[in-house]
Formats: structure tokens, C-alpha cells, sequence
């Protein structure tokens, strides 16, 4: 079965720790109802999410993130069909203390927008490696 891979950046509304646990809770529990996998990398600046799964499903999340009023100037970076997943152990792996990516004066500088999908996708791929080794 092909497996549709999407990855966008938005930047959050009122972001603060209660948010982000219930953002979480709710893509977790969503995520496994629908068979979607993958990761998210988050500050107080910045979602960065991976989700693989039926491109259905995939599509139906991007579009409840997209009418979510706590995500604000939502892009996609990447749509894909890809032959197998990358996240598959994760139901939605969180990354909150990411400090290898840019910083918060590299996004107002306009990083989300000269940002490659190459880039983007080694971005979670450098995380993925990090968290098998850890």
C-alpha cells in the first residue's frame, strides 16, 4: 500500500504549555484512530510537523490543522506518495527543546519561506536518528 507523506511549518496562536499538551493529546488519539504516524518539532515560534499515513486521512488532518485557529500562516513543504513510513513507531513523536534548527530571529528573517523540502525533510530525519539513538 503506498503511504502519503506531508510536512508543513505554522506558526502558533496563544502557544503556551497547556496548548501544546492538548494540540498533542488530540493529534495522538486522532493519529491512531486514522493510522497516521509521525513527528512534531515545536517552540513558542514554530510547528513543524511530519505525518505519513492513507493519503485520506493525511489530507483530512491538514485541513483540520489548517481550520485550527491556533495554527496561523500554515505552508506545505511536502506531499508525497512514499513507499514506506519513517515514523512508524510514533503515533505522533514530539520534539520540544529543538535547538539545532533555526532560531526564532531566522524565522522572522524568512526561513519558512526560502525553506527547500530537502531541508525540511532532514530536519526530521536528523531527529528520527537522534531519538533511535538515544
Amino acid at each position: 500500500m503506498d503511504l502519503f507523506r506531508a510536512i508543513y511549518t505554522s506558526r502558533p496562536f496563544g502557544f503556551d504549555q497547556s496548548i501544546l499538551s492538548g494540540i498533542l493529546m488530540h493529534a495522538r488519539r486522532a493519529n491512531e484512530r486514522d493510522g497516521i504516524t509521525g513527528a512534531l518539532i515545536c517552540r513558542a515560534d514554530i510547528f513543524l510537523q511530519w505525518l505519513e499515513g492513507p493519503e485520506e486521512q493525511v489530507r483530512d488532518a491538514l485541513a483540520r490543522i489548517e481550520r485550527d485557529d491556533r495554527h496561523i500562516e500554515m505552508k506545505i513543504h511536502v506531499a508525497e506518495l512514499v513507499p514506506e513510513r519513517e515514523f512508524g513507531e510514533w503515533a505522533m513523536l514530539h520534539d520540544p527543546a529543538v535547538t539545532w534548527f533555526w532560531s526564532q530571529r531566522d524565522i522572522d528573517d524568512g526561513a519558512l519561506e526560502r525553506a527547500t523540502p530537502e531541508e525540511i525533510t532532514a530536519f526530521f530525519m536528523r531527529l528520527k536518528r537522534e531519538k533511535q539513538s538515544a
